[in-house]
């Protein structure tokens, strides 16, 4: 089927309205439910990830891959293209685009081992299955070029952390925290809904109120404009927060009202993400970032993600534990090698999401 075009602006193509997610061609042409549309594009990017690190790219080609396969899906339906094969493509794109160059039989041949869970050194190269993936990948890619309108740029909120982290250095913890989350934030549309920067701020501010624990400043109280303190004084039965503590994201980016808003959305979809795992037999943590109210700003709008479990028990092929698609409902997001995951430098800080290996 031929692209949909959604959005007209080409300087903003790709920076769509929330409501676009509710007429996305999934929907629109395929009648897909939006929660099934957005636990497959987690799966996609999840199963993009382990392609990307067994690849040993770059962290900056999965996240540049990571939102073409979100863009590419703005403009086609999950119906019509496979999330692997789109996953697949993308990744084969980014490793030219970014300059990190893989061989096409080689991508192949580790698409081929993550589907059938063999071992891809006991892959032959010349093997049917692996002709068929790259003449997949090389089809898929075609149409991936054509929706992306040969415009390969993207941003990404980890420079924008990087920058913060720079001028504001914190408790490793909560920037380790914090870059994790920025990594789980491609496993939702965050990266076609909101600027790098607004979504570098939530994941910052999440990581903050994460670490710091439920009797630090709320999540309302770090994104408020103008600072509580500036018009309410502190009770006397709480300790204030030293100036500037819990506002530095807000304040080094000089959000405008607009951008705090779509801050406090960013907040919100994050917190639906992480609540929508299976939370039974998770790490602790990942509950207690569950468990984070999020902002009031936000209450009104209607939630995008239902629990993956009940998604899962619904779709026609059910998720196995095998797969690497089980594990957004296991646990945390390593920040090392060896992982499923692109992260930042080893350190002893959190894992939000527990990425369980093939």
């Amino acid at each position: 089927m031929g692209a949909t075009n959604i959005a007209t602006n080409s300087s903003s193509q790709w920076l769509f309205p929330l409501s676009a997610l509710h007429n996305t061609p999934s929907r629109a042409t395929s009648s897909i439910p939006l929660e099934k549309e957005l636990y497959d594009r987690s799966r996609g990017v999840e199963f993009l990830y382990r392609l990307g690190v067994s690849l040993v790219l770059p962290s900056s080609a999965m996240y540049t891959a990571a939102t073409w396969f979100h863009r590419f899906y703005m403009r086609y339906s999950m119906e019509d293209y496979h999330r692997q094969d789109v996953a697949a493509s993308c990744i084969f794109l980014a490793t030219k685009t970014e300059e990190c160059g893989r061989k096409l039989r080689d991508v192949a041949k580790v698409v081929c081992s993550k589907v059938s869970h063999i071992d891809v050194t006991k892959i032959p190269d010349d093997s049917k299955e692996v002709e068929e993936c790259q003449t997949s990948i090389l089809l898929t890619e075609e149409v991936l070029l054509e929706g992306l309108c040969f415009d390969f740029v993207v941003d990404s909120p980890q420079a924008d952390l990087v920058d913060l982290f720079e001028a504001c250095p914190n408790d490793p913890q909560i920037e380790d925290c914090a870059w994790s989350i920025a990594n789980d934030s491609y496993r939702t549309p965050l990266c076609i809904l909101y600027s790098p920067k607004v979504i570098a701020a939530a994941c910052y501010i999440l990581a903050e109120r994460a670490i710091e624990g439920p009797h630090s400043s709320s999540l309302d109280a770090r994104i408020a404009s103008p600072a509580p303190s500036a018009s309410l004084p502190t009770p006397p039965s709480h300790k204030s927060q030293p100036s500037g503590t819990s506002r530095r994201a807000i304040e080094f980016f000089s959000f405008n009202e607009m951008e705090l808003a779509n801050v406090a959305d960013a907040l919100s979809i994050l917190l639906e993400y992480y609540g929508a795992q299976d939370l039974q037999g998770s790490c602790q943590f990942l509950a207690s970032v569950a468990s984070i109210p999020p902002p009031h700003s936000s209450a009104h709008r209607e939630k995008l993600y239902k629990p993956f479990a009940h998604v899962a028990a619904t779709a026609t092929q059910p998720v196995n534990s095998s797969t690497p698609e089980y594990v957004i409902s296991q646990g945390g997001t390593p920040s090392h090698g060896g992982s499923s995951t692109p992260g930042k430098l080893p350190s002893s800080g959190w894992k939000p999401v527990m990425e369980s290996t093939i």
